[in-house]
C-alpha cells in the first residue's frame, strides 16, 4: 500500500474515532440518569447496558461479511448511518423503551472503552495500513484520540442540555459518515465467507474464550455502572460525575503514551497481562473506600493501567493471525468480549440492589485477574507472525 493511500486511511479512522468517542464520553454518562429520571430503576438501568451491548454484538456480528465482501467503506458507512437514525430517535422520544432502541442502533459505549463493529473494522484497516514494527504505536495512537476525545465529552456532561448532547451525537454520527467516504471503495483483501477456517482458527477461538472472561468481568464495572455507584454511593451529582470522568479518559489517554514503548522493552503479551492485572487490585479496593475522595483517586489508578493492554491486545491479535483471517479474527474476538459483557450488567443491577453496592468490583476484578493468569500461562510461548 502507497504511504499516501495509507496516511489517508488511517487518518480517515482517526477522525471517525474522535468525533464518534466524543460523543460517547458524555452519552455512557448521561443515558443512565436520563432513564433513571424517566422511571427506571437500578435494575432497569442494568437491563438498558445489557441491552445496548447486546445491540453491539448483534452489529459487530453482522459486520464481518459486508467488510470482507463489499470492503471496509460500505460496512462502515453503513454503521454511521444507523448512528445518525440513533441521533433522530434520541432528539425525537422520551419514551425509555425508545431511548434504549437508539443506544442499541448507534452502538453506544457504556464503558471506559469502545467495543463494537466500528472497532474491529477500523482495527483491520490500521493493520493492514502500516507495518508490524509501527503497528503497536499506531494503534496506541488511534486509542489515544478515542480516550482524549471522550474525556472532552465527559467533561460537556452537566454544562448542555440533554437535547443539545443528543444533537452533537448526531453531528458527530454525520462526520463519522464523511469520514468512511475517504476510504476505498473496494476491498483491500477480498475473502471467500465460504472458505471455510483459515489455519489461525484454533489460536483465534482460544483468544475468542479468554477475551470473552474478561468482558464478563468488565461487564460488572461498566462506566456507567460506575456512574451509578458513585451517584448512589456518595451522592455525585451530573456535573461533578463529568469532571471524574473527564480525569479518567485523560489518565487513560496518557498512558497509552506508555503502552507502545512497554510492548518494546517488554514484550506485547507481558505488557498486557502486568499491566492489567495490578489495575485489578485498585478495581477490588474501590468497594472498601469510605469516601468519594478515596474510590475516585483508585479509580484514577486503576486507569492508569486497566487501559495499557488495548493497543498491544489489538496488535498482538493482528500479529497472530494471516493477513486474510483478519477480519475474523477482529470480528470474533470483538463479539464474544460484547456477548459476554452483555450478560453481566443486568446481573450487576440485581447485585447492587439485592447484595451490595459494591459487590460488582470485588466480583469483576477477580474475575479478571483470573483472565490475566489464563492469558498468560497459554500464550506465554505464542508469537506474532510478522514480528
Amino acid at each position: 500500500m502507497s504511504g499516501f493511500r495509507a496516511n489517508r486511511e488511517v487518518a480517515a479512522v482517526f477522525a471517525a474515532k474522535a468525533v464518534r468517542t466524543f460523543a460517547y464520553g458524555y452519552l455512557g454518562i448521561l443515558l443512565p440518569l436520563y432513564l433513571a429520571d424517566l422511571g427506571l430503576s437500578a435494575a432497569g438501568v442494568g437491563a438498558f447496558v445489557t441491552l445496548t451491548l447486546v445491540g453491539s454484538a448483534a452489529l459487530t456480528w453482522g459486520v464481518r461479511v459486508p467488510a470482507e465482501r463489499l470492503g471496509v467503506r460500505a460496512a462502515l458507512l453503513g454503521l454511521a448511518l444507523l448512528s445518525v437514525a440513533a441521533g433522530v430517535l434520541l432528539l425525537a422520544v422520551r419514551e425509555p423503551w425508545l431511548v434504549v432502541l437508539a443506544a442499541m442502533l448507534g452502538n453506544v459505549a457504556v464503558g471506559v472503552g469502545e467495543t463494537g463493529p466500528f472497532l474491529s473494522v477500523e482495527q483491520v484497516i490500521i493493520a493492514r495500513a502500516v507495518s508490524a514494527g509501527r503497528r503497536t504505536s499506531v494503534l496506541s495512537v488511534y486509542n489515544l484520540l478515542g480516550y482524549g476525545a471522550a474525556a472532552l465529552g465527559a467533561a460537556v456532561v452537566g454544562v448542555l442540555s440533554p437535547h443539545a448532547l443528543f444533537a452533537l451525537f448526531l453531528a458527530a454520527a454525520v462526520i463519522q459518515a464523511l469520514a468512511y467516504l475517504r476510504l476505498p471503495a473496494t476491498p483491500a483483501v477480498r475473502t471467500a465467507a465460504a472458505a471455510g477456517p483459515g489455519p489461525s482458527a484454533a489460536i483465534i477461538r482460544r483468544l475468542a474464550a479468554l477475551f470473552a472472561l474478561d468482558s464478563f468481568a468488565g461487564g460488572f464495572v461498566l462506566q456507567s455502572l460506575v456512574a451509578y455507584f458513585l451517584h448512589v454511593r456518595f451522592g455525585l451529582g451530573l456535573e461533578a460525575l463529568g469532571q471524574v470522568f473527564f480525569v479518567a479518559q485523560v489518565v487513560t489517554a496518557l498512558s497509552l503514551l506508555l503502552a507502545a514503548r512497554c510492548a518494546v522493552r517488554f514484550g506485547l503479551l507481558n505488557t498486557m497481562v502486568v499491566s492489567h492485572l495490578v489495575s485489578n487490585v485498585f478495581l477490588i479496593a474501590i468497594a472498601a473506600a469510605p469516601a468519594a475522595w478515596l474510590a475516585v483517586v483508585l479509580l484514577f489508578a486503576r486507569q492508569l493501567l486497566s487501559q495499557m493492554d488495548v493497543p498491544t491486545r489489538q496488535a498482538y491479535v493482528m500479529g497472530l493471525v494471516e493477513d486474510h483471517e483478519r477480519e475474523a479474527a477482529a470480528t470474533t474476538t470483538t463479539l464474544w468480549r460484547t456477548v459476554t459483557q452483555a450478560v453481566s450488567p443486568a446481573v450487576t443491577g440485581w447485585i447492587m440492589a439485592s447484595v451490595a453496592l459494591a459487590a460488582p468490583f470485588v466480583i469483576g476484578g477477580g474475575l479478571k485477574i483470573v483472565y490475566d493468569v489464563l492469558l498468560y500461562r497459554t500464550f506465554r510461548d505464542v508469537k506474532p507472525r510478522d514480528g
